[in-house]
Order: C-alpha cells, then structure tokens, then sequence
C-alpha cells in the first residue's frame, strides 16, 4: 500500500500478515498513524522502517516515525551518513534504532526476506529493495524509485518479479517546456535523477515476463508530468510489443498525496 508517491513524501506499507515494514518515511507520523487507523492496520506488527535513500522526500519523518513505534532504520552505511550530516529532517533517528544492511545480501526482517540493490541517484547511495517470504505463493515485490538510468541491476531484478513499484517521474516535452531551469532539467533527466514515462515504458518493456503481474508508477512529478500520462505512455509502449495492460498484468499509477487502496499480492495458481 502506497500512503504517498513523489517529491512530496514518500512512504509505503507492507505485510505478510504476520510482520509489516514501512519502505521510506517522507510522511509525517501523524498521517502514517491516520492512514494505519483508517485502513485497519495493526501498528503492533511494524518490524522496522528500511529506506532507499537520503534525501529528505524519502526519509524526512524517519526519525519521529521511528521513536513513535520503537523502531529500527534500516538503511545502508552511506545513506545512514547522509541523514546524519543533513539538516531536512523533522527529527535524528535515535542511535539504537540506527541498523546497517548489506547490498546484495539477502537479511531478514521477521517473516520477511529482503535483498538491498543499488540504483543510480544523485544521493549519498541508493537502493532498490526485492522483497520475499518463504511462502512462494505471496511471490516476490520489488520496489526501485529515484532512477537515474536503467542499469543491470534494475533488469535483473525487474525479470524476478512478481508485483513492482517503478519510477515513472516525468514527460520529456513537460519538462523541456515548464518552468525549471536548465541545470534542473539537466539534473532530472541526468544518468543520476529520475526515470522519464518513456525511459520507463521501454524499460518495462525490454524485462516483461509472464510472472509480472502488477506494475505500480510511483513518483510522478507534479510540474513535470500527469498521471494519465504516465498510464498512457507506458500502455502504448508495451501494446507495440504485443502486452497489453489489464489483461497480461496490471498497471496502476500511485498518487502524491492520496493513499492508494490496500493490495493483497498472491500468486494464483
């Protein structure tokens, strides 16, 4: 579950029933425990909060989150480093609830095992997460944001997923005709900042497998993109290649502000 995509915070929620993790906190505390109350979920089975990376729409809230619920950050050691010497956060998170992780070892967070990826991003690190449990039949959910480019790693972990939160951050003419200045610009569409719709489509495209069933845009831009757009570009795309959203997978496109609805993610056999 989403409870919000783009530069405005980032966070989202997931569970295998038995534990649940947040993925980034750039949501106040008091939203997260709205969203938690409203959706009927049980705050007692949060393990720990594990973050992509450093920058504050990511991770801004960690730290009041983490104090409110008594939990653990995980992150790796470089994005640790960039929360400590940045200044954009609401709160430090605590020393005892500061955990390190590996990149490219799988680590456990009770029920739930996780791989750690890294990603290029104009940040002190950044990661995607591939998440699993032992239960084959909840298959496997990877989130990757904050994209600069497509790399080995996102095609290798694309074509081992089931369910996958993607970045699909801005339209090129958008970009190319708004208000941004021209080191911005150049910045976003740089091999360290985001992922266009149409970088996304042909990315999708390029790793599409039976096994993919859900794909869920994330961190659209709001000066710089619109999310029909996203859908959109991304459909016609994969539709010149013979998939075909709503039918072969599912295709939905997360909202800044709104909560998107709660998925439950099993194989059918």
């Amino acid at each position: 579950m989403s409870f919000g995509s783009g530069s405005s915070g980032n966070c989202y929620y997931l569970s295998d029933d038995e534990d649940a993790i947040l993925i980034d906190a750039g949501i106040g505390v008091r939203k997260v425990k709205h969203l938690m109350r409203e959706y009927g979920l049980n705050a007692s089975k949060l393990r720990a909060i594990i973050v992509t990376h450093d920058h504050a729409d990511h991770v801004k809230a960690a730290g009041n989150i983490s104090t409110d619920f008594c939990l653990p950050v995980y992150a790796t050691e470089l994005v640790h480093e960039g929360i400590r010497h940045s200044y954009r956060y609401y709160r430090k998170i605590e020393p005892m609830y500061v955990k390190f992780i590996p990149k490219g070892e799988e680590f456990s967070i009770g029920s739930l095992r996780i791989t750690a990826f890294e990603l290029p991003h104009d940040s002190a690190e950044n990661v995607g997460y591939s998440i699993h449990t032992d239960d084959p039949s909840d298959g496997v959910f990877t989130i990757m944001t904050d994209i600069g480019t497509p790399t080995d790693n996102v095609y290798e972990f694309i074509g081992k997923s089931n369910y996958l939160v993607f970045e699909s951050n801005y339209d090129e003419e958008m970009l190319a005709s708004g208000t941004y200045p021209k080191v911005l610009q150049d910045r976003i569409k740089g091999g360290r900042g985001h992922l266009s719709n149409h970088q996304s489509a042909e990315t999708l495209a390029k790793c599409f497998h039976e096994g993919l069933k859900n794909v869920w845009l994330c961190h659209l831009s709001e000066e710089n993109n619109h999310p029909e757009l996203a859908r959109k570009t991304v459909e016609y795309h994969l539709r010149s290649f013979g998939i075909i959203a709503g039918k072969d997978f599912e295709l939905e496109v997360l909202k800044r502000h709104v909560a998107s609805d709660l998925y439950e993610l099993r194989i059918k056999s």
